[in-house]
């Protein structure tokens, strides 16, 4: 697999997968793109075959195409839907099976998301895109995570959560059962319709596809950036998510009173909404007043390759070499 490779890095969400394969050096010596990872959909052998894909297409470009297949010392893959140790542990299992390395550690996607935004495998990341997720980490290799599978796991928030939200606002009010909201309009109107009543008739009704309900988070910051009250709470309640599971992994890994960053990323998170921003500030200065906000900018696959370097032991220039071709 490439004669130089020494990790092959793998960050796979739900809508799309980049591997990256890593020379001894830290030179990136091939990059890939495949689908999406979604084991729960199709199966864990189906969502595997999708890797392998990208696998193969970076093996072709780094040069191994034809030759005798060598495995690389290490796989580093960061998957969504590994959400439980239990998963890491048969995606684990599925991906030594395809032989791509001597050794395979596989981790929440998130813990990709971390180690990019960090200069060493320490701090904490809260992750807002679709759902919402955080994990923590340092060098003794404790780690702090949540389940992060919903609702029945005590998570509110992300992008589905807020759209969610804040169609029963509108709804409520719209019918006389709530507090007078301006989403009554702005929620509707992104799709050209003129009431929530529309709105929800055409949902139901898979006139407008139920996935397209992600398209209202950026709907209701622009409502709360207006002034509207109701779609203000909305924001502020989502900084306080945030900031409740950082300071909790934070003090987890014992970082609370210690200077440490937490590394905030995902679609929702990396939008940089002034208000959620101000107030993520606010809360985060009261509950632990030494960690150090951060908007990650780098690609996750970067953090999957930096764990990856890790786990081999790879001298600080190593890893500076790495980071730098991805700027």
């Amino acid at each position: 697999m490439g004669v130089n490779a020494s990790v092959l890095a793998i960050d796979a969400g739900n809508s799309k997968t980049d591997v990256a394969l890593i020379g001894a050096d830290g030179t990136v010596l091939s990059t890939a793109r495949g689908g999406g990872f979604q084991p729960p959909a199709v199966g864990v052998e189906a969502a595997v075959d999708v890797l392998g894909a990208a696998v193969d297409r970076a093996l072709e470009l780094s040069g191994g195409s034809g030759r005798p297949f060598s495995p690389v010392a290490h796989v580093s893959a960061c998957l969504a839907n590994a959400d439980l140790p239990v998963e890491e542990e048969e995606l684990a299992a599925a991906l030594r099976a395809r032989g791509w390395g001597a050794t395979v550690e596989v981790r929440n996607d998130t813990f990709a998301i971390l180690r990019a935004g960090v200069d060493e495998p320490r701090g904490v990341a809260v992750v807002c895109g679709a759902g919402i997720n955080c994990v923590g980490m340092v060098p003794d290799g404790r780690t702090a995570r949540f389940p992060a599978i919903g609702r029945i796991s005590g998570d509110w928030g992300g992008g589905a959560g807020l759209a969610e939200e804040a169609m029963w606002f509108a709804a409520r009010a719209e019918d006389g059962r709530g507090e007078p909201t301006e989403l009554v309009r702005t929620l509707p109107g992104h799709f050209g319709l003129g009431s929530m009543y529309a709105l929800i008739e055409a949902l139901h009704l898979g006139r407008v596809e139920f996935e397209r309900r992600h398209e209202l988070a950026p709907v209701l910051f622009a409502t709360a950036a207006a002034g509207d009250p109701v779609a203000g709470a909305l924001v502020d309640r989502l900084a306080e998510e945030v900031v409740a599971m950082a300071s909790v992994a934070l003090g987890r890994l014992d970082l609370l009173d210690e200077e440490a960053p937490v590394v905030l990323g995902g679609s929702v998170l990396a939008a940089r909404h002034p208000q959620l921003d101000a107030r993520i500030a606010e809360l985060l200065a009261v509950r632990a007043p030494k960690a150090e906000l951060r908007v990650v900018t780098q690609p996750p696959v970067l953090g999957a390759a930096l764990l990856g370097l890790d786990h081999t032991g790879a001298a600080a220039a190593v890893h500076e070499r790495l980071r730098a071709q991805y700027g």
